[in-house]
C-alpha cells in the first residue's frame, strides 16, 4: 500500500505592519524594505487559506499525509512577533507530529534570543522521542518515521551578512546525517531528506547558494537517499544526484504563497505517494498549483520514478 506525505516552502505567510523602527536593525531593514515594495504584494495570505483548505479537502485516497514537510521561510526578517504568527498558523495546520519544520534563511535573517523566536517552533522542528523543554535547542539533522518513511530533517539557516541569502548546513550536522542515512537503510526505510536551500552544486546564484553543497552532496553521493526536497529559490525544477545506492531525485518546490508577480512560479505544493516494489520504490510525484481565476489548488503536473534499490535483507 502506497504511503502519502507532502511538502510546502516559503509561504512567508507574516505581516510586517505593525513593525518598530527600533525593530529594523542591521539586515532586517533591508528586508523590510524588500517587503514593503514587493513582498507584501507578492506573497497573499489567500492562496494560503486556500492551500489550507486544499490539503484538508484533497489527501491522497483518502488517507492522512504521514507528514507535512514545511521547509522554511514563514517569516521575511525573523522578528519574534512573526514567530508568533507563525506558530497560529502552524496550529491552524495541524498538530506537531504531523507537521515536520525546518528554518530558512529569512527566519534566521539575524541571531536573536532562542526563547522569543524558534522556541515557539520548537514542537514542530523536533525529532521522536524529543522530550527536551522549549528553552533547549533543536539538534539537527532530526528523525521522524512515519510507517515505512524516514524523514531527515536539515536546518541551513543561519544569520548571514547584509544582502546574502545562502545557507550553511556545517560539518557537524553532515556527518550526523550520514549516521542516520546509514541506520535508517538498515532498516529498509524510504529516505526522505529536507531542508531549506538546494544542497545540488551549481544550481542557485552565488548569493543564494548552500556555502557546503559540495560537501553535503559528496555524502549524499557516498550514502545515498531515496528523495531529497527544498525550498528557497520560489522555483520548481528537478535534479538527480547518482548515489551508491541508484538516482536520487531532489526536487524543488515554489513558494507556497506566492502570484507570480515578479518573475517567481506560482504558488505550489508537491504530494509524494511512495510505494515499495519488486526492484525497489515507486514515487509518484503530484503538483497542486494555484490558479487565481478559480482561488483555488488545482492538479499540475505529475510524475512516476521508479527508484531501484536493493531492499534490506534481500
Amino acid at each position: 500500500m502506497a504511503e502519502h506525505f507532502a511538502q510546502l516552502s516559503d509561504p512567508h505567510l507574516t505581516s510586517l505592519e505593525s513593525v518598530q523602527a527600533r525593530d529594523l536593525i542591521n539586515k532586517r531593514a533591508l528586508g523590510y524594505l524588500s517587503w514593503r515594495r514587493r513582498r507584501r504584494h507578492e506573497h497573499s495570505p489567500q492562496v494560503l487559506a486556500a492551500l489550507q483548505d486544499d490539503l484538508a479537502s484533497n489527501a491522497p485516497g483518502n488517507q492522512p499525509l504521514a507528514q507535512l514537510l514545511v521547509t522554511g521561510d514563514l517569516t521575511h526578517i525573523g522578528l519574534p512577533d512573526e514567530f508568533q504568527q507563525a506558530r497560529a498558523w502552524l496550529e491552524g495546520l495541524g498538530k506537531p507530529t504531523d507537521i515536520a519544520l525546518v528554518p530558512g534563511n529569512h527566519d534566521a535573517c539575524v541571531s536573536a534570543p532562542w526563547d522569543s523566536t524558534f522556541a515557539l517552533w520548537r514542537p514542530y522542528m523536533a525529532a521522536d522521542g524529543d522530550s527536551g523543554a522549549a528553552a533547549d535547542p533543536i539538534e539537527f539533522p532530526t528523525l521522524r518515521v512515519r510507517g515505512g518513511i524516514a524523514f531527515l530533517g536539515v536546518s541551513t539557516g543561519v544569520p548571514k551578512a547584509p544582502l546574502m541569502a545562502t545557507g550553511t548546513a556545517g560539518t557537524a550536522q553532515i556527518k550526523r546525517l550520514r549516521e542516520l542515512l546509514l541506520a535508517t537503510k538498515k532498516r529498509g526505510l524510504f529516505r526522505v531528506v529536507y531542508l531549506h536551500h538546494c544542497p545540488a552544486r551549481g544550481r542557485e546564484k552565488w548569493r543564494k547558494r548552500l556555502t557546503d553543497a559540495a560537501l553535503f552532496q559528496d555524502m549524499l553521493e557516498v550514502n545515498g537517499a531515496e528523495l531529497v526536497v527544498h525550498g528557497h529559490g520560489h522555483r520548481r525544477h528537478y535534479t538527480q544526484l547518482s548515489t551508491r545506492d541508484g538516482a536520487t531525485p531532489v526536487i524543488a518546490v515554489p513558494s507556497a504563497s506566492a502570484l507570480a508577480l515578479h518573475g517567481a512560479d506560482m504558488a505550489q505544493y508537491n504530494v509524494f505517494s511512495v510505494q515499495r516494489v519488486d526492484k525497489g520504490w515507486k514515487l509518484d510525484v503530484n503538483a497542486r498549483v494555484y490558479e487565481p481565476a478559480s482561488g483555488a489548488f488545482l492538479p499540475d503536473e505529475s510524475c512516476s520514478i521508479e527508484l531501484l534499490r536493493q531492499h534490506a535483507g534481500d
